[in-house]
């Protein structure tokens, strides 16, 4: 027999009645949280003395009671949040969860399951979604996608379908061969991609990862709006081409994370076909706006790409993570990714054990969460008219911050404005024609706002010059924090005069 030295400290298997009493105040931890937040500071660091705590604890040996690592929870973790749930927190593109998705995550991870394939209730859920995205964003029921960590997941997906499609008309095996194609007389092929500068950083490391390499990533130049200007894309795949190179992708945005600009969709998509390119469409963070009647027709062309990535967990308020990408051709988006080993065989018996086709040969991931339930769930909660209408709100409570900007003589306002993305900066008269001052000064207003705990917002670099960033993606933002935030960014102003 062991002795009671050897016996575990904690219990695997719970009581009912424990699950209930320990859930029950979880459940009271997460609405107190939630609706406190609102009249809490935006944003709490973590006391030096906390960090160095945590990270110099061992490994615990022994178990510890629950209540006691709720305490703990309560302590040393909830109530140092990231901020993004606060109506006054606009930095980045980080929406506040909606409630019923958090809730989900919780069933979700009750249940568990692996999403790589089988005849489970978790694949039939994947693939409901999937089939509702690409209802919203055009896509034909035939096309295939995939529930992904996020849109750096689903760049790499949709560029290594991309990929692999290229490198196939060329004769080259990219799966046996690898990524160094050469042509018949054995001399190499440059494979290319295309963006603009103001294409998301995701998109880099993805060329990166597929062995394609940064030096082959071409910036299309921008408009005087920082949106890809069409002809010059058109010149830079025809002089290309004629000189032996492999166009793999172009990268279009549906709303970039600087300026909320949507590249112009509809001739990318005609210059893509003329030249027979594939063509990925970056929706992370503005893609949810087509629900919307304002910008629907603007974004009908992202039905055209071969291939888009958006982001539930942005601006369709689902918890992280939960990204979504969508390929137009499901059977090359199989031919890149299937890899089956024979214990796990998938003869798409559909309705047997095994089920329809596994999610698993469609992408990287063999161990796949049950992502789908959130979105699911939201979707179900919210509807389309409701995102509609969610989304709606916060571009209006960005053009309301935009209009207070441009009220004021102490500041510049970049324009046009887009999606719900306002930049701005300080320009005070008394630097008045001094860059490097002038991006000082925001340094200075930025770092100061982010630490005061009345808002937070982030920067970002335009033609060069340090701007003020605010990204409104949280339906609790109303007018009163707007003006709170425009009143405390303008207090701080005044503080450095």
């Amino acid at each position: 027999m062991p002795s009671a030295a050897d016996q575990p400290t904690a219990d695997f298997s719970w009581s009912a009645e424990e699950i209930r009493r320990v859930g029950h105040e979880v459940a009271d931890w997460i609405a107190t949280y939630l609706t406190t937040l609102p009249a809490s500071p935006v944003f709490h660091p973590v006391p030096t003395d906390v960090a160095e705590r945590l990270l110099a604890e061992p490994v615990p040996e022994r178990g510890e009671r629950v209540d006691a690592i709720l305490r703990r929870f309560e302590s040393e973790i909830g109530n140092y949040p990231f901020g993004n749930g606060h109506p006054r927190f606009s930095a980045w593109v980080n929406s506040p969860p909606a409630v019923i998705g958090v809730y989900a995550q919780a069933l979700a991870a009750a249940m568990n399951p692996s999403v790589a394939g089988g005849n489970h209730a978790a694949v039939w859920i994947e693939r409901e979604v999937l089939q509702w995205f690409k209802s919203i964003f055009g896509f034909p029921p035939e096309s295939m996608g995939l529930l992904v960590s996020g849109s750096s997941a689903a760049a790499i997906t949709g560029l290594g379908v991309a990929r692999h499609s290229a490198a196939t008309r060329r004769g080259w095996d990219m799966r046996c061969d690898g990524a160094h194609i050469v042509d018949a007389s054995g001399k190499p092929v440059r494979m290319l991609v295309y963006e603009t500068a103001e294409a998301h950083s995701c998109h880099q490391k993805a060329i990166e990862l597929l062995g394609i390499g940064s030096a082959q990533l071409r910036v299309v130049p921008s408009d005087g709006e920082l949106s890809m200007r069409v002809e010059a894309l058109d010149a830079m795949l025809t002089a290309d081409i004629a000189t032996g190179a492999l166009p793999v992708a172009v990268i279009a945005s549906a709303g970039t994370v600087n300026t909320g600009v949507i590249d112009p969709l509809p001739a990318i998509a005609d210059v893509c076909a003329k030249h027979g390119v594939w063509m990925h469409v970056d929706g992370g963070y503005g893609a949810p706006a087509i629900m919307t009647a304002e910008y629907r027709a603007e974004l009908a062309a992202i039905g055209r790409a071969d291939s888009v990535g958006i982001d539930a967990h942005k601006w369709m308020y689902v918890p992280v993570d939960a990204g979504v990408v969508l390929v137009r051709d499901a059977k090359l988006m199989r031919d890149t990714f299937s890899l089956v080993p024979p214990y796990l065989r998938s003869d798409d018996d559909k309705h047997g054990v095994q089920g329809p086709p596994w999610l698993s040969e469609f992408g990287s991931e063999q161990t796949r969460p049950f992502r789908a339930l959130k979105v699911w769930m939201a979707l179900r909660y919210f509807g389309t008219s409701g995102y509609a209408s969610l989304i709606a709100h916060d571009i209006a409570m960005a053009r309301a911050l935009a209009a207070r900007v441009r009220a004021s003589p102490d500041f510049e306002l970049w324009e046009p404005q887009g999606l719900s993305i306002v930049c701005f900066r300080a320009t005070p008269a008394s630097i008045a024609g001094d860059d490097d001052a002038t991006d000082a000064l925001n340094q200075r207003i930025l770092a100061a706002v982010q630490l005061g705990g009345e808002a937070f917002l982030s920067s970002t670099v335009l033609r060069g010059r340090t701007w003020l960033r605010s990204c409104i993606v949280n339906p609790g933002t109303q007018l009163d924090d707007i003006a709170a935030v425009f009143d405390t960014i303008a207090k701080t102003l005044r503080s450095f005069s």
